[in-house]
């Protein structure tokens, strides 16, 4: 009983261990997300970090500040879920679960 149970451990380590290469590598993943047709776009990694934001010239054009940030926030949270998307695929590679959810920032 006790070489199944090593045998255990010894999986969980090797989980364990690509799970934290797997988050290393999160940072250089991006996913892509806009809003409004497009005037408004940004890129997200895999560790939930905004990597770029871009506003077309058109936005400008309207001069409609609640507009624009609404556009923003849309275009952001399109990206975040995108990205935990993402990180769910790549857990499911790794533990063979694809519901499985990690917490960001361990």
């Amino acid at each position: 009983m006790s070489k199944n149970f090593g045998q255990l451990l010894s999986q969980a380590k090797k989980i364990q261990e690509k799970l934290q290469k797997m988050q290393e590598e999160m940072a250089d993943k991006t996913v892509e997300a806009q809003s409004g047709g497009g005037m408004v776009f940004c890129v997200v990694n895999g560790k939930q970090d905004v990597v770029s934001l871009k506003i077309s010239d058109e936005i400008w054009e309207e001069k409609d500040k609640e507009l624009l940030e609404d556009l923003i926030v849309a275009a952001i949270n399109e990206g975040l879920n995108k990205s935990k998307e993402m990180m769910q695929e790549e857990m499911a590679k790794i533990t063979g679960f694809g519901n499985m959810q990690m917490p960001f920032g361990v």
